[in-house]
């Protein structure tokens, strides 16, 4: 069994967040109003604000040993998680509808993954997940009451 290191899951962290600042600066490029391009930027720009985040909280893991053993099937699982659900595959936008879909899956998805890295890092850096956490339910939010416009609701 190996055993897999806090960093690994903190960098896929930041592989989340630099997807999530691809797809959202996209999305603003072809956003059909001001107000959804103006929301698409503000995501891209807290994405990198996360990205910096998680990189200060590498430097502090990274001498972290955790208590717990976490064997290769745990790790797969998150690894797959982040490859195949959260800003990966981006698909072609054909529409700020589906640009607001796909982005609200995506938030949904990284505050579970969130959620579960909480379970490898000291109590100081849970509170600091947990500010991410509470920003990316605010994207969530924000998202799902401008997707109510394209969807006549």
């Amino acid at each position: 069994m190996n055993i897999f290191s806090i960093n690994e899951i903190v960098n896929f962290a930041i592989e989340i967040e630099k997807n999530g600042e691809k797809f959202y600066r996209s999305a603003a490029a072809k956003a059909e109003d001001e107000k959804t391009k103006s929301l698409f930027t503000m995501l891209a720009d807290e994405e990198v604000e996360h990205m910096k985040t998680f990189k200060n909280l590498l430097g502090k893991v990274e001498k972290y040993e955790s208590p717990a053993s976490f064997n290769d099937e745990y790790y797969m699982y998150l690894k797959a998680y982040v490859d195949g659900k959260i800003f990966s595959n981006l698909p072609q936008i054909k529409s700020t509808a589906d640009a607001l879909q796909y982005a609200i899956n995506a938030e949904s998805d990284s505050i579970l993954y969130y959620f579960e890295m909480k379970n490898f890092v000291l109590e100081d850096e849970k509170k600091v997940i947990n500010s991410i956490i509470e920003e990316e339910r605010r994207h969530f939010v924000k998202l799902t009451q401008l997707a109510k416009k394209y969807k006549g609701v």
